[in-house]
């Protein structure tokens, strides 16, 4: 739950009377587990009957052109809808997000002290899950995603801005890593040098996907970049997967870090800081569900190279996270929250734990992914 201050109701249906909203705002409270913007569920009376929306302020110095990043989410979310609107695929409304356009048709609102701030339909009978309890729901999630691919893969228009550039470049991070490495501008490096030593003997690894692009092997695409399990709504009575939320980095990318992603943040056994790193193993059974389900999701728009690298693009990511941390820790802990001395390091030790893991399986993670695509 957010630490942030609750607006007052009058501030919500001030914001309200400047979205396309009929009614009054009669409620409001937190909403959700972000930690980048602030989210808000807003209950407004419409002829007599209680609806409710998501209202979102937008950190704006994270995402610091944010005409461009509603521009990006309109789009999607327009392409989504008019897809499964054409295939039959279910409510639309419910099977994407649907952003609610200020009164001057732009898809956000600036409030009286310069804050920027969207709205969305509130998708009700649905819930996320912080934690993977089970193969069925990991499975869940990644088809999720995987039709997430499908749908967006003849988006028109012209190639989305990006809102985070590079965001997933491993050798770019890789790059950004050396450097502090090398600067050691708090004097941390000794520390830890049994950890740079593993982040550049992996150097080889960070341009694997970046190079299938470079020669042309795979498509840039359409890609959500935040591949967690909270990121996908699931039907309160099915557990289904309803629909794919948090699309501020959306934006272009390879279908391989979506996966990728997906293979680092759920395969994990342990917890992303867990200290005991006999703990910190890829469970196959996830896994697998993983592949199962985002191949089923994706279908035909992935091509043969994309499968061939799934196995070798969770290795990929879970390093590039591990740098990620590992930088951080040398620069002094400038961007990752930290609760303990130490805690980006632990983070950084358990994700390159996670890529031994990960390479030892790879024999057989590579015949699960052979198997589901014959």
């Amino acid at each position: 739950m957010s630490t942030t201050t609750l607006p007052s109701l009058s501030e919500f249906v001030e914001l309200t009377r400047r979205f396309s909203i009929y009614g009054e705002a009669v409620a409001a409270a937190h909403h959700g587990s972000g930690h980048i913007n602030d989210t808000f569920a807003v209950t407004v009376s419409q002829a007599g009957t209680a609806v409710r929306y998501i209202f979102q302020r937008i950190n704006h110095r994270i995402f610091t052109d944010v005409p461009a990043l509603m521009d990006n989410i309109l789009r999607v979310t327009s392409h989504q809808q008019a897809r499964l609107t054409a295939t039959g695929g279910g409510d639309a409304s419910r099977r994407s997000l649907t952003v609610i356009p200020g009164r001057d048709g732009r898809p956000y609102v600036r409030d009286d002290g310069g804050a920027w701030w969207r709205a969305y339909l509130f998708i009700e009978q649905a819930l996320t899950y912080d934690k993977i309890e089970s193969a069925a729901q990991a499975r869940t999630a990644a088809q999720a995603f995987g039709e997430f691919q499908r749908l967006l893969a003849d988006l028109p228009g012209g190639r989305l801005s990006e809102t985070i550039p590079a965001f997933h470049h491993t050798p770019r991070r890789y790059a950004t890593f050396d450097a502090a490495a090398q600067a050691d501008v708090v004097g941390r490096a000794a520390g830890c040098a049994e950890d740079v030593a593993f982040a550049r003997s992996k150097e080889p690894l960070a341009r694997t996907l970046t190079d299938l692009l470079d020669a042309g092997l795979v498509p840039e695409r359409v890609t959500h970049n935040d591949t967690k399990l909270n990121n996908v709504m699931l039907d309160d009575v099915t557990g289904a997967g309803v629909c794919v939320i948090d699309l501020d980095t959306v934006m272009p990318g390879l279908s391989l870090y979506d996966f990728g992603d997906m293979v680092r943040s759920a395969t994990n056994a342990a917890a992303e800081d867990e200290t005991d790193l006999t703990q910190v193993v890829a469970r196959p059974e996830i896994f697998a569900a993983l592949a199962e389900g985002f191949l089923a999701g994706a279908g035909a728009a992935l091509n043969d190279v994309e499968r061939a690298h799934l196995v070798v693009a969770g290795q990929v990511i879970t390093y590039e996270i591990g740098l990620r941390f590992l930088t951080d820790h040398l620069q002094g802990d400038v961007y990752f929250k930290i609760k303990r001395p130490g805690h980006n390091l632990d983070r950084a030790r358990n994700q390159f734990a996670l890529v031994r893991s990960l390479e030892a399986q790879s024999a057989a993670f590579e015949k699960i992914v052979s198997a589901l695509s014959q």
